[in-house]
C-alpha cells in the first residue's frame, strides 16, 4: 500500500508568500516605530516545521542597522498580528535580516555601464 502524503507540496512556499504579504501590510499600517522607515519585504523563508521564518527586507531610506533592530524588537507584535490573519496552527518566530542584494545589483550595473562606456571609447579611438 502506498504511503500517504502528509503535507501539500510547496505548502512552505505558499505560507512564506502569505506571511510576506501580511507582514508588508502590518508594517505599513500597524507599526509605529520611527526606526523602521519605508520597508519592502523581499523574501520570507519558513523552516519545514514552521517554527522560524527568516524575513529579508530592504529600505528606501534610513539606517539598515536601526531598522533591523526595530523590526526584531517588534517581532512579537508582528507575530501576534500574523496569528490573527493566518489560519495555521503554528505561526513562526520572525527573524529579520537586511537584504543587500539590491545594492549589489546596482553596483554591478554601474560597473557594467562603466565597462561598456570604456569599450566604446576604445573602439572610437581605434577608428
Amino acid at each position: 500500500m502506498p504511503k500517504k502524503k502528509t503535507s501539500t507540496p510547496n505548502r512552505g512556499l505558499r505560507v512564506g508568500d502569505q506571511i510576506q504579504r501580511d507582514l508588508a501590510e502590518l508594517i505599513a499600517r500597524e507599526l509605529k516605530d520611527p526606526r523602521v522607515g519605508m520597508v519592502t519585504i523581499n523574501a520570507v523563508e519558513v523552516t519545514p516545521d514552521y517554527a522560524h521564518a527568516q524575513v529579508y527586507f530592504s529600505l528606501l531610506t534610513g539606517d539598515p542597522e536601526l531598522a533591523t533592530e526595530g523590526l526584531n524588537q517588534a517581532a512579537g507584535f508582528l507575530r501576534n498580528g500574523l496569528f490573527k490573519k493566518l489560519h495555521i496552527h503554528t505561526v513562526p518566530t520572525l527573524h529579520f535580516h537586511f537584504d543587500r542584494s539590491i545594492e549589489r545589483a546596482s553596483d554591478m550595473n554601474a560597473l557594467i555601464s562603466k565597462a561598456v562606456a570604456s569599450r566604446s571609447k576604445n573602439e572610437e579611438a581605434e577608428e
